[in-house]
């Protein structure tokens, strides 16, 4: 057997500050993905999947019969009969790898689910993504579901805030263009939960709750506006101004030996970097208003564009 396909997901704007309510704005990566797959003879991966598949499976069994009901009974049968998610999806990247997988379960088993048919109402999307946050918190401790929301929509997500979500369109891109958003490996694979606790600690000091107020959510909100509209000089400029932010107040999110090529970009504006996900290695984010410039400075680095201006 093999199930439908489901895709990574690019964060483009809102890394933490959607926690605090800034707006955000989640893409399809259709470079990755993953389905639930059975096969005679599985290899060393697989099996290792596949275990983990028999402790969520066992997690899914309690969670709150009010939120989501799952046919426990297939699923832990599909399991012991060796199912494993056949992924393509870097972990600890911060493109989605839980979150498709998480997409993938409800697909198959979650009984009287939300389809991607019906009509998407702003009601339909909030009960998907906390049973998709429910879902994921069993990968992360703590989830906002919109990684999976992202894969199993397979549509672009506009977070206005936590109780404000849309299916969006985003312009569409220009083929000849020489502006870029990329993905760069950082090589390092991150792990989600301290980075978040590292967040979530100096949430205490009001001297950061200050600078997430007025700094980064206030460009994060004016990059996602400036992105929907296709305003791509002002984007830009509140993208550098949003990479300075990031370098002077997440230094722990970003590996040390990314911190020079980080301030570079912002001092000679050939391209500006930002967390992808939760940081602390995996992908890291670039924009750059000319590719070929920003290939020449990161040459000794691996780039993907994920999307042109």
């Amino acid at each position: 057997m093999k199930g439908p396909l489901f895709y990574s997901k690019i964060l483009l704007f809102g890394e933490y500050g959607i926690i605090k309510d800034s707006k955000g704005l989640s893409i399809p990566y259709n470079f990755y993905n993953g389905a639930l797959k059975t096969e005679e003879n599985p290899s060393e991966e697989a099996i290792k999947s596949n275990k983990s598949l028999k402790r969520f499976a066992d997690y899914l069994a309690k969670v709150d019969s009010d939120l989501v009901v799952f046919d426990i009974k297939t699923l832990k049968s599909d399991v012991e009969a060796g199912m494993y998610f056949d992924s393509s999806i870097p972990q600890g990247y911060g493109v989605g790898s839980s979150g498709a997988l998480v997409a993938a379960i409800y697909d198959k088993y979650a009984q009287d689910k939300i389809t991607v048919l019906e009509n998407l109402t702003r009601e339909k999307l909030l009960i998907l993504k906390s049973v998709f946050a429910e879902m994921e918190s069993f990968f992360h401790g703590k989830s906002s579901g919109l990684d999976p929301l992202n894969s199993y929509l397979s549509l672009p997500i506009l977070i206005n805030s936590q109780e404000n979500i849309e299916a969006t369109g985003i312009p569409t891109q220009s083929s000849d263009g020489q502006g870029a958003v990329f993905l760069l490996d950082s090589g390092i694979i991150g792990e989600t939960a301290p980075m978040v606790g590292i967040f979530m600690e100096s949430m205490k000091q009001e001297g950061f709750r200050k600078m997430l107020k007025t700094q980064f959510i206030k460009h994060t909100d004016a990059c996602v506006d400036d992105f929907l509209k296709g305003d791509i000089k002002s984007l830009f400029k509140n993208t550098k101004q949003l990479s300075k932010v990031v370098l002077n107040n997440f230094k722990p999110m970003i590996p040390a030996q990314f911190h020079e090529l980080w301030k570079n970009g912002i001092e000679t504006n050939d391209y500006y970097l930002k967390l992808c996900g939760s940081g602390g290695g995996g992908y890291i984010l670039g924009f750059t208003p000319d590719i070929k410039k920003a290939e020449q400075a990161l040459k000794d680095y691996k780039l993907e564009v994920v999307y042109n201006f």
